[in-house]
């Protein structure tokens, strides 16, 4: 490799004028794990949430504490860790991140009462509310413009698999380990993967240029991407980049609707996802499935997720983001009205397709929303316009967790309960088509100041 500086260029046109290095897919590969570390553990409470039940002798209503615990610990955790990675970088905060859920988790294992168990979850969640916003932003970092869509959807389907694992591990070990295995297993594995995370993700490339970090260290990453034998150029951060960024930059005129919409849309997906998550295995368990059934068939939501976000990733790399989620959440809505019918008629088949469709439409649409954000927003803000629209939606959160056991306390059936998840779906769905607007209106000023100018 020639050791003299080449041209100037911005981190983006580096990335975008070669082909996808080793380091690049590395950095996939370990945020992926990331992901489905998360889901696995976000998914798993919900799982286990039956045999709880019959352990210490609960409602479902008593487990509503410990899943807005654990909400509310990662929506504090995204506003909290969004801030210090656009400060302190990426890498570190994964890293203390992955720390503070995986010993969160382990430790959670041994709780002995609900008490207990609700603390120790809520002290999970900030590790996990920092993860996941964070493995987003790296990957959107490294990414090629043309393929960005796609590959960050790949790393964050990572969550919809872990969550998956989640569920068929639960259905399978959870008679021989018990719920304390299940959360054993959720604390070890973040903990083994520290030192990859630590010796193979390195810091994101225009969050080192931006901040000024030396030339050495920079340089030693251009090493890895480019190809032999060429030129290591001097890169620069964009001119739209500021070095220093606070919170009310997600504020500004040119953000400030584009991030309420954001948020609104994150909060409906939200209450959809937890909805079904945390409590379907425990409407199925209701309804008369046992609790093996009911945790395989809850897993086809996030086998669903996945197949969804794949799919979503494509026609909005091939149509437009906006447009593609308008359309997927509106598609997700019927699929409610499908599991609905499911419930009321006990119909395995319908209602194995309602929330595989649900999973396809709605989390394969939130997965899509955090690609959308994060190419929304410039790279001193990134992190914090991803974890804080993330943290906004753990308003949803809070609603699809804790709401289920009041309704289920105030009466509703399975089906009645169902039947209200079209209304955040819609709204979602109109959220995106106001983005959509916003966006156009945007292109059309911009095309006629560059027509006065040229005039």
């Amino acid at each position: 490799m020639t050791q003299h500086t080449a041209e100037r260029m911005e981190v983006q046109n580096f990335i975008d004028s070669i082909p996808l290095s080793r380091l690049q897919k590395v950095i996939i590969v370990l945020c992926f794990l990331v992901a489905a570390m998360d889901g696995f553990d976000i998914a798993a409470v919900g799982f286990i949430a039956p045999a709880l039940i019959a352990e210490w002798s609960l409602s479902p209503a008593d487990l509503a504490p410990l899943f807005l615990s654990g909400v509310f610990g990662l929506m504090l955790g995204a506003f909290m860790f969004g801030p210090l990675a656009d400060k302190f970088g990426r890498k570190r905060i994964i890293i203390w991140s992955v720390i503070i859920f995986g010993i969160g988790t382990l430790i959670s294992a041994f709780s002995p009462n609900l008490t207990t168990l609700v603390i120790l979850r809520f002290l999970t969640g900030l590790g996990l509310g920092g993860a996941m916003p964070n493995a987003v932003t790296i990957t959107s970092e490294y990414c090629p413009t043309s393929r960005r869509s796609t590959l960050v959807t790949v790393m964050f389907c990572g969550y919809t698999m872990g969550a998956a694992a989640g569920g068929l591990l639960s259905g399978q070990l959870i008679q021989l380990v018990g719920w304390q295995g299940i959360l054993i297993i959720g604390g070890l594995v973040p903990l083994l993967t520290l030192p990859f995370l630590y010796y193979f993700m390195p810091e994101s490339l225009r969050f080192m240029v931006l901040n000024k970090f030396s030339k050495e260290k920079i340089d030693t990453v251009i090493r890895k991407m480019a190809p032999k034998g060429q030129v290591i150029p001097e890169l620069v951060a964009s001119v739209t980049e500021k070095q220093n960024v606070s919170v009310r930059e997600l504020f500004s005129k040119d953000y400030f609707a584009g991030t309420l919409l954001f948020w609104c849309a994150f909060t409906m997906g939200s209450i959809i996802i937890y909805m079904i998550s945390s409590w379907m295995p425990t409407i199925l368990k209701n309804e008369g499935f046992d609790l093996q059934s009911a945790s395989w068939i809850t897993s086809a939501f996030q086998i669903g997720g996945t197949v969804g976000a794949l799919v979503i990733a494509f026609f909005m790399d091939k149509i437009g983001q906006s447009r593609v989620l308008t359309i997927s959440y509106v598609v997700g809505a019927f699929c409610v009205l499908l599991l609905s019918t499911g419930v009321s008629n006990l119909s395995t088949m319908l209602i194995v397709l309602g929330i595989f469709g649900i999973g396809a439409g709605i989390s394969g649409s939130h997965v899509g929303i955090h690609v959308f954000c994060s190419s929304y927003y410039p790279t001193h803000c990134r992190s914090t316009g991803v974890s804080w629209a993330g943290g906004a939606g753990r308003l949803g959160s809070f609603i699809g967790s804790g709401a289920v056991g009041w309704l289920m306390v105030s009466g509703l059936s399975g089906e009645q309960i169902v039947n209200l998840l079209t209304i955040p779906a819609f709204l979602a769905a109109f959220s995106m088509f106001m983005i959509t607007r916003l966006m156009k209106k945007k292109q059309k000023t911009q095309m006629v100041s560059l027509e006065k100018a040229k005039a």
